[in-house]
């Protein structure tokens, strides 16, 4: 008997809803590349997309209940991930804001045991004068994994170097930007720098 993709569907979602994880694992083949997609476009960080993919598609089965109610499944997907994509850069956003407040705190602290108040240190302005004072190739490294979260292996095809150059070029930007650091703010903030190995 000859079924509409449109059917496929409701009978795949309704095995699911049953607890069919050979049906989910199918569900998670027709669809994980697409969601990946999505979210992609809207967060341009590849580690946190496959965070995010893997969270959906957990969440979708934890309520796997209301599949079998489901009318368009790709739709409802995407409600989905748009949500929990949002809700993870509100979250990524507060975590930042707590820690500049906790570093700026901090350094305000050792400001005042210094009996320099009067000292307004922006650190983050420190650390990308920091960043600027790097090599071309180190800097391109650094940003590569810091600022967009990509992983070594990553930076090595993307810059088309070897994994070794680039675990070189980590070592020596770090090395640089702890002893910048330590020269320009104190010993102090020289034990802050764990931040940059987060």
């Amino acid at each position: 008997m000859f079924h509409s993709s449109n059917d496929k569907e409701k009978i795949l979602l309704a095995k699911v809803a049953a607890d069919d994880e050979h049906a989910f694992a199918e569900l998670f083949e027709n669809y994980h590349q697409l969601l990946g997609s999505f979210i992609f476009r809207l967060i341009k960080s590849e580690p946190l997309t496959q965070e995010i993919v893997q969270d959906v598609f957990l969440k979708i089965w934890i309520n796997r209940g209301v599949l079998a109610e489901i009318t368009c499944f790709k739709a409802y997907l995407i409600v989905v991930a748009r949500n929990h994509a949002l809700n993870s850069l509100k979250q990524i956003a507060r975590d930042r804001s707590r820690q500049t407040a906790w570093v700026n705190n901090v350094l305000r602290l050792a400001a005042n045991d210094q009996n320099e108040t009067d000292t307004h240190i922006n650190t983050s302005e420190l650390i990308d004068q920091a960043i600027a004072l790097l090599p071309p190739q180190q800097k391109k490294v650094y940003l590569l994994s810091r600022r967009e979260g990509l992983h070594q292996e990553e930076i090595a095809t993307a810059l088309n170097i070897s994994l070794e150059t680039v675990k070189k070029h980590m070592v020596l930007a770090l090395r640089f930007l702890k002893n910048h650091l330590r020269t320009h703010i104190g010993i102090f903030l020289f034990l802050l720098v764990r931040l940059f190995n987060y």
